[in-house]
């Protein structure tokens, strides 16, 4: 292993059960020869942080063990393993926090992110980078320049997402695009349509406040669904970034014919759909779970000024204000909330 000057231990924020957490002393992690150790500068929070806090489980996965929240990161990379190059000590990265199965069918057939074996940060068990320090494999440590700010190289991770989103949802120049939804990942998902050359972006929420951050953050028009009839939108693509079981059903009713939808929101595991429009008009209908090769253009697209994720920070915390930070991010005035474990 080749290193900069490490400390034994570091500082960890670990969640021992719903809604407790402790900050703690512990050992580096260990590193695998493929493996770099990343000294965290900034790890954004995000919605599924705060409902492991708050319930200590997402659906099938349970937190039964001390696990350690984060997975939105980026730091400076301070050793590497025995396989990896010593000169990226020192370099500056964003962490795509997951590693699959280098065998499994899904990743042989280059959709990895849906690998049942891979191991993600802050995923029971998986510890994530609410710490002063986390391991990668070294493929996974992506470079950033100088112009991308460490809390941009951390939201990088959720931009992922509205990359994954823009490629099943097909945006392109000239895309009619409707999204429900203007919290963080919706505004995300706005940005890049923009980026991808969508002529309209339309925003729904309930919120007015949430409304008017969507229109500074890609939206050329935002609605209130309760006023607006939206199943008369007839856009190319509609995507679901509430989990909000009339949203979607309303939302798949604006589609064109031959269109798509993406379900991206968190909601009720079943729900509802009208079937015969999908059926009648030929709906592409899909979900999103992570991304798979998304980050180097998620960097070069804040680089070149095209996406905005500086400008999406609402609140900002040490590594002892964990707690504080995750029930910070739940306001509705929050987009990105991120934590900073040297401080």
């Amino acid at each position: 292993m080749s290193t900069t000057q490490l400390p034994n231990s570091m500082r960890a924020s670990v969640l021992q059960a719903a809604r407790q957490i402790t900050l703690e002393e512990r050992p580096l992690p260990h590193l695998d020869p493929d493996q770099v150790l990343v000294k965290i500068s900034a790890v954004g929070i995000c919605g599924s942080d705060v409902h492991y806090y708050h319930e200590g489980r997402i659906g099938d996965f349970v937190v039964d063990a001390p696990m350690i929240l984060g997975h939105e990161s980026a730091g400076v990379i301070a050793a590497v393993g025995a396989g990896v190059d010593p000169a990226r000590i020192g370099s500056r990265v964003s962490i795509e926090p997951q590693r699959p199965s280098a065998t499994s069918r899904e990743t042989l057939e280059g959709n990895y992110n849906l690998d049942p074996h891979m191991e993600f940060y802050a995923t029971p068990p998986i510890d994530g980078a609410f710490a002063e320090y986390a391991v990668i494999q070294s493929h996974f440590a992506h470079d950033v320049p100088d112009s991308v700010s460490d809390e941009a190289a951390a939201l990088i991770e959720p931009l992922s997402v509205g990359i994954a989103t823009a490629r099943k949802a097909g945006f392109t120049a000239g895309s009619r695009v409707l999204i429900a939804g203007a919290g963080p990942i919706g505004v995300i998902i706005a940005q890049v349509a923009r980026a991808y050359g969508a002529l309209e972006v339309i925003v729904s929420d309930l919120s007015q406040s949430r409304r008017e951050q969507a229109l500074r953050f890609g939206a050329t028009r935002v609605l209130d669904p309760r006023e607006e009839d939206v199943s008369t939108l007839g856009v190319d693509a509609f995507v679901d970034a509430s989990g909000a079981t009339a949203a979607v059903t309303s939302g798949i009713r604006a589609v064109r014919p031959s269109g798509r939808v993406v379900l991206v929101g968190l909601g009720t595991p079943e729900m509802t759909l009208p079937v015969s429009v999908i059926q009648n008009n030929e709906l592409i209908v899909t979900g999103i779970f992570r991304y798979t090769n998304t980050w180097p253009l998620g960097i070069d697209l804040v680089a070149a000024g095209k996406v905005d994720l500086d400008g999406l920070v609402t609140g900002r915390y040490g590594l002892a204000e964990v707690e504080t930070a995750l029930e910070a991010s739940t306001r509705e005035s929050a987009l990105k909330t991120v934590v900073y474990p040297g401080r």
